[in-house]
């Protein structure tokens, strides 16, 4: 999957790349791929967590 959204094309150098996967997981991962669970809710990862901290914090 990674693969297919980011490319395979080369960086110039590590931190590129690093930063092209940080951006990757932080703009698109996290925030809208649905997780494809029925238990889950469907949620996102940032919501599951957003989720489980309301719940440990009550």
């Amino acid at each position: 999957m990674l693969k297919e959204e980011i490319g395979t094309r080369a960086r110039p150098d590590r931190a590129t790349a690093r930063a092209d996967v940080f951006d990757f997981i932080e703009t698109f991962y996290n925030r809208r791929r649905p997780r494809k669970h029925k238990i889950l809710g469907y949620l996102t990862p940032a919501e599951t967590r957003q989720r489980l901290r309301h719940i440990l914090s009550a």
